[in-house]
């Protein structure tokens, strides 16, 4: 108990010490050793190494997970080594009630024809987008904390020592100024060389800890580079869905078809300043066709071609019909447009073989 006592009073009276020593150097009534150039820049690059790292860590966290409760939630549960619970992604809650509202509203109709295939191609989504929280969590979230949790605590308690260190370095040096007898100037000086020597070993310490850094900064790196790859395979994938999606789509060209309009007259039964004025827009590339001009646009069945150029294909495409060409990654065709095509479509040629190919596929070669 005896024991205790002392080294709680040893501890107060160098606690109180460093006080001084740092309340005298705010205001300017002592000296302060100084580090050098190069440790106030390791210590520099490692505070701003520490607050980047912390504001991209909660951004991230904010783009795989926009709801801030379930943040909150998440953090707990793993504050409390618990596992978080599974949850359906917005895109996955979003299929289940368009397969719900199909199911009621009539599957068999156009418009629940159409919610069913919308609702597989959301659920693809949601789980293309469950596949890169999980990716991007592994390989660029859990290194950022790791480092935060680990690393940046490691390099925080040694620069607190060398605080201290250096306060007490410091009181050390205000007591030999300020010691007259020879006794009292051999002890202070005696306490000077311990307190350089604790001073100059704790600072070696802290150096090599912000040098450090430079490591953390790869490594980083390298899980940056893992972020981006997964975010693009999860962008790719969400494309590809939703291409696939169109392409079904436009399959069903009827399905919009339900006008309760009385038909137009027959042409022959017109005047042909009625049959003008009767005649539905038709349109083209450059917009839509007068009246006077739909026919002419009607009756143009074999447009010119332009811009023929080569093409590499860039992924397997599987022909919906007779109308396109089935690609195979990595070959060389012939590519061109019509007037009137759809600008997400060109024509394709290989060999004696033709047909309609989706641009996003191919990459256009000069």
């Amino acid at each position: 108990m005896d024991f205790n006592m002392k080294k709680l009073a040893s501890d107060a009276g160098i606690f109180f010490t460093r006080a001084v020593q740092f309340t005298e150097e705010k205001f300017g009534q002592a000296e302060k050793t100084e580090l050098d150039a190069h440790f106030e820049n390791l210590l520099a690059r490692a505070d701003s190494t520490k607050n980047w790292t912390e504001r991209i860590l909660r951004q991230t966290e904010v783009l795989l997970q926009p709801n801030p409760s379930v943040r909150v939630e998440e953090f707990l549960y793993e504050k409390l080594d618990r596992k978080v619970p599974s949850r359906v992604t917005n895109g996955e809650l979003l299929a289940q009630y368009m397969a719900e509202a199909a199911s009621e509203l009539g599957p068999t109709t156009p418009y629940g024809k159409t919610l069913i295939q919308v609702s597989e191609a959301e659920k693809r989504l949601g789980a293309a987008e469950r596949d890169f929280i999980h990716a991007a969590s592994i390989s660029f979230l859990t290194p950022l904390r790791n480092f935060l949790e680990g690393d940046w605590k490691t390099i925080s308690k040694e620069r607190r020592l060398l605080q201290n260190r250096r306060l007490d370095l410091d009181a050390c040096k205000a007591r030999l100024k300020k010691a007259k007898a020879a006794e009292a100037k051999a002890t202070a000086e005696q306490e000077l060389r311990v307190a350089q020597t604790e001073f100059d070993r704790q600072a070696e310490v802290t150096r090599l800890l912000l040098e450090g850094i430079s490591s953390t900064h790869v490594n980083h790196l390298r899980c940056l580079h893992e972020f981006v790859k997964s975010q693009a395979t999860y962008y790719a994938q969400g494309y590809r869905h939703m291409l696939d999606l169109q392409k079904q789509l436009g399959r069903f060209p009827g399905t919009f078809v339900g006008t309760t309009e009385p038909a137009s007259p027959p042409l022959s039964s017109t005047s042909p300043t009625t049959a003008a004025a009767t005649m539905p827009v038709v349109p083209t590339a450059a917009g839509l066709a007068p009246p006077g001009e739909a026919a002419l646009c009607v009756e143009e069945v074999a447009p010119s071609a332009s811009g023929t150029r080569k093409a590499r294909v860039l992924y397997d495409y599987e022909a919906a019909d007779s109308s396109e060409l089935a690609l195979l990654a990595d070959e060389l065709i012939t590519v061109y447009s019509l007037p009137g095509m759809d600008p997400d479509w060109l024509i394709g040629e290989r060999g004696n073989k033709k047909g309609k190919v989706p641009v996003t596929y191919l990459e256009l070669l000069s």
